[in-house]
């Protein structure tokens, strides 16, 4: 339901618009190109070349915010100046602007230049993914492009590629009239849950096999007026086959599981991605769907596949097994094809196919002349899911990070197991102790440098200026650690407060209180902050939050600049190494909390003022106090790091970093002075013992 709600966002409107002139365009695009006329209803400048007395048109110009103006990671969308050339290759990819927090005095923008020059000569189509650049030598030939990403910046290059692509489809659809008006984000699903046990004319009564004759007289006709024709010696009667081809999509299960032995079902259904397609094709008669010299494990040398026009690529499984042909087809040339879920199949579509046909004519250097001839089959729609608006390429950002997701669930179940057994987790100190530090170094290590899921105030900044500008806020689930901690920490903020991000789950919290434990090791121990200052102190961060949002109601370029006040970014973003002041200012504030302990979280930062302020939807006070705590008692206000304990005994849950040890004390029978003196008063009354006076507040140190 989370999901669904941004997913229900993700193309709503946008407010701003392309900022290139007609000077800036030919700046851009100089002599011998000519810039034309920009189109009166769509935002594309023609871009011409001067070929001796000719000025033929040679691409398109425009900007991507025109037409995709997808939020980045700061909430502002990226703008690229975007020049295709007539069969759609990328001629030109500029970023002209950009809010991204990860280039901006962070990784450096020459990254995010150097990502952006890997669409040069790239082609819409293509399928071009961000992954492992292993394939560059054969880019420009290739059906599936993979570019390298940028470490430390996967969300917003994915944002990024979703942007240009999804801008330059509108262009080259409104221009070059390819694509059929499809989103190729848009993509539809077999449906894994239907299966009907059915024999090979079950099958065909469903319109799961698909099948296509070719007669000789059709491919002679074909032939006519060319060079080729009259050259078929072997045809015999016109009405005769040349070639019957046969369809099956294997990935359908009611398909695979009658077609195939289970042992092969099986062991495809494990070889297959998730999304990826198996397609058996066959041929019967005098021509085959692979020629004599096919390699098996290639791409087939006579069959392609399209969608909406753009090519989708075909690669032989090289499958050795039987497969339940009827006696007719016994004797049939059959191959099983593999396309990756990369390449943007939709089964929901029709798929089709081109089978070539070739003739020469000569004995030396010969003629050569190919022939397609086109079949098309549709699975029928009892069998996949249409496509919908939760197949964006979001969800590639989750189905790659599907054991990191996992374990993270897995982390965030285990921590709200333990917070709902306060007496379980706080039976002894020891327990406690050993507990929070292990979920400590889990968040710092896990969490947050390795998964990269430090929550940010820009994260609240971003829905703030997505939400004035009118944008959607579908790209934050670009981010899926980031939307996942923040669908935990506000139902958190209903049960416990704020304390449960910021004493557990913020990784450099977390580096704060690990370094602090070091340095007490060591016998530095923090100061104690005397309860006016402490109380002045944190109204700083209040203050510095509303800065930043008022900041983000006015001006970006401000935002980007103010929520540097966050060392998030250098210390566990970018691991620090980052420009001289930032890793300064990082360092200081780690180098704070030995001192004052997590000075910066309860003093400085504005993403605690945040929690702060929504964690006062909690519904309860979760811990228990007793009549002495405050009048006299002051034990737990005494042994409270964060000074969140009134001296009247009540908990200040805004400032309560859910660090449990208040809790051990008020459980403890030895470290609760009020439990500690009743049981005492026993002993004392029948063996005329002295009872330990209640603790006083400690003098700060």
């Amino acid at each position: 339901m989370f999901l669904g709600l941004f997913a229900l966002l993700v193309d709503g409107p946008f407010a701003h618009a392309g900022v290139m002139d007609r000077a800036a365009m030919e700046k851009a695009f100089p002599s011998p190109l000519i810039v034309g006329e920009k189109d009166r209803d769509l935002p594309v400048w023609p871009i011409f070349k001067q070929e001796a007395t000719a000025t033929p048109i040679v691409a398109y110009a425009f900007e991507s915010i025109d037409f995709a103006a997808i939020p980045g990671f700061s909430g502002t969308p990226m703008n690229l100046l975007v020049a295709l050339d007539k069969d759609g290759k990328f001629m030109e990819v500029k970023v002209l602007n950009h809010h991204e927090p990860v280039f901006l005095e962070g990784l450096g923008e020459q990254p995010l230049f150097k990502f952006v020059e890997q669409y040069q000569n790239l082609s819409l189509k293509q399928s071009i993914k961000i992954g492992l650049n292993n394939a560059s030598d054969n880019k420009a030939n290739s059906a599936n492009v993979y570019i390298d990403g940028v470490a430390k910046a996967t969300a917003s290059v994915r944002i990024l590629n979703q942007s240009l692509l999804a801008a330059s489809l509108k262009v080259a659809r409104a221009k070059m009239g390819y694509g059929a008006g499809r989103d190729p984000d848009m993509v539809g699903r077999i449906k894994p849950d239907v299966l009907d046990a059915l024999d090979w004319q079950g099958l065909e009564r469903k319109g799961l096999i698909t099948r296509k004759v070719f007669s000789n007289a059709e491919v002679e006709a074909a032939f006519k007026g060319t060079a080729a024709e009259g050259m078929d010696d072997g045809g015999g009667a016109a009405n005769a086959p040349f070639v019957e081809l046969v369809f099956a999509p294997l990935t359908v299960p009611s398909v695979g599981s009658s077609l195939l032995p289970p042992a092969t079902w099986d062991y495809l259904q494990k070889r297959l991605e998730p999304g990826d397609h198996a397609l058996l094709v066959a041929s019967k008669g005098r021509y085959g769907i692979v020629g004599e010299d096919f390699q098996r494990g290639t791409l087939p040398d006579r069959l392609s596949l399209t969608q909406g026009g753009l090519p989708l690529e075909m690669r032989d499984l090289d499958l050795d097994t039987t497969i339940g042909f009827p006696e007719d087809l016994k004797d049939a040339q059959w191959r099983v094809f593999r396309v990756i879920s990369a390449a943007g199949l939709d089964p929901s579509l029709p798929l089709n196919f081109a089978l070539l046909v070739s003739r020469s004519k000569g004995q030396f250097m010969p003629e050569v002349v190919n022939k397609p001839f086109a079949f098309s089959a549709a699975i029928p729609e009892r069998y996949v899911e249409a496509a919908s608006s939760d197949s964006k390429t979001w969800v590639l950002s989750w189905t790659s990070r599907v054991w990191e997701l996992a374990l993270l669930v897995a982390g965030l179940a285990l921590l709200a197991w333990a917070l709902s057994r306060p007496r379980w987790l706080t039976a002894s100190v020891s327990r406690l102790h050993r507990f929070r530090l292990g979920y400590l170094i889990f968040t710092l290590f896990f969490i947050g440098w390795y998964a990269q899921g430090q929550l940010s105030i820009v994260n609240i900044t971003a829905v703030i200026q997505a939400l004035m500008a009118g944008r959607s806020l579908g790209f934050l689930l670009y981010d899926p650690m980031t939307v996942l901690l923040w669908a935990f920490v506000a139902l958190t903020f209903f049960v416990w407060g704020r304390g449960t991000f910021c004493g557990w789950l913020c990784p450099f919290g977390a580096l704060q209180d690990l370094v602090s434990q070091i340095t007490r090791k060591l016998g530095i121990r923090p100061v104690r902050v005397s309860g006016d200052v402490d109380r002045q102190l944190k109204r700083v961060k209040y203050a510095v939050l509303g800065l930043i949002v008022v900041s983000a109601c006015l001006s970006v370029t401000w935002t980007d600049r103010l929520v540097e006040v966050e060392p998030f970014k250098t210390s566990i973003t970018l691991n620090f190494v980052r420009a001289w002041p930032f890793v300064l200012w990082a360092v200081a504030m780690v180098a704070l909390s030995a001192f004052v302990y997590k000075g910066y979280c309860r003093y400085l930062c504005p993403l605690g003022a945040g929690m702060g302020v929504l964690g006062r939807l909690r519904r309860w006070d979760w811990i228990a106090r007793r009549s002495e705590c405050g009048q006299p008692c002051q034990r737990c206000r005494s042994d409270c790091a964060y000074q969140a304990i009134e001296k009247s005994g009540k908990v200040d849950y805004n400032e309560c970093f859910q660090c449990m040890d208040c809790v051990v004390i008020y459980e403890s029978a030895t470290l609760c002075v009020p439990v500690y003196n009743s049981a005492r008063k026993g002993g004392a009354a029948a063996s005329g013992a002295t009872v330990i006076p209640i603790v006083p507040e400690r003098s700060p140190s």
